[in-house]
């Protein structure tokens, strides 16, 4: 036998004998469960992930009444569970993206994108569950082969360019992304989420009801994503198909349901929880800064601009993207604390080093504003390599850095004279402007017997889709209207 064989062999050994020392009893099934983590190691790996996500997300949502109302309902979902001693940790995130997801180790994330379409506590425990589902079977540490977790730790997001210095001076952790555990997995933690509603006193069948809900909402924006030419904002644990034809999971509902105290039917909770999300931000939040019609606002950082009519944008975690309609030009905006005694310029050379040639450079001043902006001819830009403007202006002790790039230009992009104007409406937020940089809110108000969703979304800041969302949040989708004495989630 040749060396290479030799080490080959003994790598296999020593791969088979460390998984069989951490070969543990499944808390689920109580079978052994071969996995390469032990649970120790799975709480500290969740541990160490923890701040990279809230970082990502931009932080947790900050009202610690909504937190505090979401982690009473999970503690009383993990204390039934097969981990009940296991410290659990439930965060609400500042996220408008239709998400909950666990990294394990007693971990658990739901954004308050996700909560605006809930409509009872039974809904939350089932969403929140199904995520201590995961938890307590393992999954994350299960899948951890199959890169479950991606992106996490130090990612470097820069502005077109790739550049080091800029990665030091902006990275941020990469988003954990939750794809999904597969088919089974998944329909494990439903059948898990439903026993652990039982075993609190709510009907399983919670757990169809917001699965419904979630597939609504996933249909509608998947359809509307594709109009949009985006990425459609979906919760992973939905199936491909609809609660109402899905037999298995009504199986594992209704096997659940036998845990339940014959004839008990706890109290739902919707009222608690519709007061529990009143005055919730929809959308983006304050913090976050928004968007209303073709102008960002941004209260906490003193800032406003005006972008071209028609361009959709996006508020990221880290940046806010303005696309054109044809998609063929792009012009983003991203925040650094510059070095101390750096000018703008001093600045924008040291981002740009090694990125190329960069064209005769230009001092501005904007709205009383200090700043600097170039060309670079041959940049990396989402079109591949051409030219890119780059602009730096100084305001409240930050950099505020554009860049755009349109495809198929010559020396400069050919949104140029775009770009330029939209940075020059860059400026300091007025006193009689910050009501304008509120976000929309959710406001309950009790239907009457004349309350219909048409009415309800002609008076909607909602300008696309006003009496779709209207039925999606409150689960009346597609056509269904309000019963008089019904609690309704409006947007004001």
């Amino acid at each position: 036998m040749n060396l290479v064989a030799l080490l080959r062999n003994a790598l296999l050994v020593a791969i088979v004998t460390a998984g069989l020392s951490s070969c543990a009893m499944n808390p689920v099934t109580g079978r052994p469960d071969l996995v390469l983590q032990s649970e120790a190691g799975e709480i500290k790996r969740a541990r160490e992930v923890h701040p990279l996500l809230l970082q990502h997300f931009g932080g947790p949502y900050q009202d610690m009444r909504l937190q505090q109302y979401v982690n009473e309902v999970g503690q009383r979902v993990a204390k039934v569970s097969h981990r009940p001693d296991l410290e659990y940790t439930f965060t609400v995130l500042d996220s408008q993206d239709i998400n909950a997801f666990t990294t394990g180790g007693g971990f658990v994330y739901i954004t308050r994108g996700i909560l605006a379409f809930l409509n009872s506590e039974a809904e939350l425990a089932a969403v929140l569950g199904h995520e201590i589902g995961h938890i307590t079977a393992r999954h994350p540490v299960r899948q951890q082969s199959q890169a479950t977790l991606a992106n996490i730790g130090a990612a470097a997001v820069g502005v077109f360019t790739g550049s080091g210095d800029l990665a030091d001076l902006a990275n941020y952790a990469g988003a954990a992304i939750i794809r999904g555990y597969g088919r089974e997995q998944e329909l494990e933690a439903d059948r898990l989420g439903a026993e652990y509603l039982a075993r609190i006193g709510m009907t399983p069948d919670h757990m169809i009801d917001v699965v419904r809900l979630l597939k609504n909402q996933e249909l509608f924006e998947i359809q509307r994503a594709r109009e949009e030419k985006r990425q459609p904002r979906v919760y992973h644990g939905v199936f491909s198909t609809h609660p109402d034809n899905d037999k298995r999971l009504r199986e594992v509902v209704r096997a659940a349901a036998k845990l339940q105290v014959e004839g008990e039917k706890g109290d739902a909770g919707r009222e608690r929880y519709l007061r529990a999300i009143a005055g919730l931000p929809f959308g983006t939040s304050r913090a976050q800064g928004v968007l209303k019609g073709n102008r960002f606002y941004h209260a906490d950082m003193g800032f406003t601009l005006a972008f071209p009519t028609g361009w959709n944008v996006e508020n990221l975690s880290d940046r806010v993207v303005a696309t054109s309609p044809q998609k063929d030009s792009v012009l983003q905006l991203q925040t650094l604390a510059p070095p101390p005694n750096t000018g703008p310029r001093e600045l924008l050379v040291r981002l740009l080093a090694g990125t190329g040639t960069a064209g005769q450079g230009e001092a501005l001043e904007i709205n009383g504003l200090q700043g600097y902006t170039t060309v670079v001819r041959a940049a990396k830009t989402p079109f591949g390599v051409g030219p890119a403007r780059y602009t730096v202006i100084y305001y409240n002790n930050l950099a505020y850095i554009f860049a755009g790039a349109s495809k198929g230009s010559g020396n400069i992009p050919a949104a140029d004279p775009l770009f330029m104007s939209t940075i020059r409406t860059f400026r300091r937020l007025r006193h009689n402007e910050l009501a304008l940089a509120e976000p929309y809110k959710i406001r309950i108000i009790r239907a009457t017997e004349n309350t219909r969703i048409a009415d309800l979304a002609k008076s909607s800041p909602i300008k696309e889709y006003p009496a779709e969302i209207l039925r999606l949040l409150n689960d009346l989708y597609p056509d269904k209207e309000p019963q008089p004495g019904q609690l309704l989630k409006i947007i004001e």
